[in-house]
């Protein structure tokens, strides 16, 4: 697969999570990727700048096109800490830790992400309101509470499984709650 298969395949994966997770602008996604996985290889073992720019492409244009933030998580080297634009950290009270992602420490994805968002920081960890995870990275500990799996057509970028999710509310209550005002 070319990278710009990479870019279109993406792109079409991040529109159907869309048409399903509903994402406002300011609502966060949260992406874990494994350009190794993607390019056929075993997870951290052959990281890959030329997929993360390609990756990343097709990111940038979801979140200008919804307004969506993006956030980056990296690999399992920097406990898997979340890269995001300093202005949503700030308004989110999400402390930013003393790390820079790189190719070896953070992966390849999470050190293009720092390099290219607007005013990047890296926080431990956020409560996304949608995810993609590119390779088995392990994005749950990013989501909000109550993750729900959404299906698309795409299930595979290059060599790497797929999986997308978008959260909602807990629901709390018991036999006598209602969850909509007209109940």
């Amino acid at each position: 697969m070319s990278a710009h298969e990479w870019t279109t395949t993406l792109t079409t994966a991040l529109d159907e999570l869309q048409e399903q997770a509903n994402l406002k602008p300011g609502q966060l996604l949260v992406a874990g990727v494994s350009t190794s996985e993607v390019r056929g290889a075993k997870i951290g073992s052959n990281s890959a700048d030329e997929v993360a720019s390609a990756l990343f492409e097709a990111f940038a244009a979801f979140a200008e096109k919804t307004g969506a933030v993006l956030a980056f998580q990296g690999c399992e080297h920097i406990n898997r800490a979340v890269t995001v634009p300093r202005s949503y950290a700030e308004k989110h009270g999400l402390e930013p830790v003393t790390v820079v992602p790189v190719k070896k420490a953070g992966g390849s994805m999470a050190a293009h992400a720092y390099r290219h968002l607007e005013d990047p920081v890296v926080v431990e960890g956020v409560k996304a309101d949608a995810g993609i995870d590119i390779g088995d990275t392990l994005i749950g500990m990013q989501l909000k509470a109550v993750a729900v799996p959404v299906r698309t057509s795409i299930t595979d970028i290059g060599e790497a499984h797929v999986t997308f999710a978008r959260t909602r509310p807990k629901l709390i209550g018991g036999a006598r709650a209602a969850y909509a005002l007209d109940a």
